[in-house]
């Protein structure tokens, strides 16, 4: 495995490591969860539950899981977001949808597998199959779950994609990550605009900014125009797309020694637009764009998942929140 590690790490992969294939122990509080409500309109999960029990629900006979680390943007200090503008999430500064980064990185590293072993079976997740990905890393060693359910590691804190490939090959294990590092913080809990934690360790979805400004669909132009639900919009701030605030508070995202592995740590920060140019999204323009130059724009960016109308949705709650005395801003109508 030192030649793939190696591999990995020249794709720009910071943690490698390995998990048996195993019966995961977290199916029941999945369920639970669904059960709760607490999924929201995430229908996939309870569609394709029974894959989640075994990571040979995601691939025939498998035995091995590898788990990497794929950091994303974390030296650059989050930005004042000035009146007429709306905060992005940190992962999706770039304006690059991390799958088709990862894809091609972990293809590579499937074929590195099968030229191994010619008879073997490899494939490459990025958060799109029934896995229970974070489980599983934590059984590989890459880190422990925090009180947000995000996985935190000593040297990335949370700021990283987490990426699989699954292999019908035994491969050697490592030690799993058995001990968590949070102890009596609360910080993250505490800080939840939104109180999406029932308790430590469990999200409510329905109230997640994230879910609300990313995953919640909005189908119509009057449901773009209405409230999410008024008890949440003033929580919501000025957050276009997704949100950070979990992961900001948190000690191990806040340590002055946590760098990307390979960075130089004297290297001066910076706060530039240019580096990163999602870094905030204007509130005005949407009400003349059409779908047209919507998808023109976007659509390979990660707010393509969100499309036009839910993207109109988060900045009207933020021009509501910011207090704008600008028109409601709705663009045309998806002719679809």
């Amino acid at each position: 495995m030192d030649a793939f590690r190696a591999r990995a790490a020249r794709l720009g992969f910071a943690k490698v490591g390995v998990a048996q294939a195993v019966n995961a122990t977290g199916f029941s509080r999945l369920v639970e969860w669904i059960d709760a409500g607490f999924a929201g309109e995430m229908q996939y999960f309870a569609d394709r539950l029974d894959a989640y029990r075994h990571p040979r629900g995601v691939l025939e006979g498998c035995q091995s899981v590898i788990c990497l680390a794929y950091p994303y943007p974390s030296d650059t200090p989050t930005p004042t977001v000035p009146v007429g503008r709306g905060k992005v999430a940190r992962y999706a500064w770039s304006g690059d949808d991390y799958h088709d980064q990862i894809h091609p990185k972990l293809k590579r590293l499937c074929r590195m597998l099968r030229n191994w072993n010619s008879e073997s079976k490899a494939r490459g997740i990025v958060d799109t199959a029934p896995l229970m990905e974070r489980e599983v890393a934590q059984l590989a060693g890459l880190g422990w779950r925090g009180k947000n359910t995000l996985l935190l590691n000593k040297q990335l804190g949370s700021y990283f994609f987490l990426a699989c490939v699954l292999t019908d090959v035994a491969l050697p294990p490592d030690e799993p990550h058995v001990s968590s590092h949070c102890g009596t913080c609360t910080a993250c809990l505490d800080a939840c605009p939104t109180d999406a934690f029932p308790r430590p360790g469990v999200l409510d979805a329905t109230r997640c900014i994230s879910y609300l400004t990313i995953e919640k669909r909005c189908d119509s132009e009057s449901k773009a125009e209405q409230s999410i639900d008024p008890n949440l919009e003033l929580g919501i701030g000025d957050w276009v797309f997704g949100c950070d605030v979990c992961q900001e508070v948190c000690p191990w995202n806040r340590k002055p020694h946590r760098r990307r592995p390979g960075r130089q740590t004297n290297r001066q920060e910076t706060t530039s637009t240019q580096s990163y140019p999602m870094q905030t999204l204007p509130l005005d323009g949407w009400a003349e764009m059409t779908d047209e130059t919507f998808r023109a724009r976007y659509r390979k960016t990660p707010l393509w998942r969100t499309r036009r109308l839910g993207i109109l949705r988060s900045v009207n709650i933020v021009l509501r929140n910011q207090k704008l005395t600008n028109p409601s801003v709705i663009g045309r109508s998806d002719p679809t």
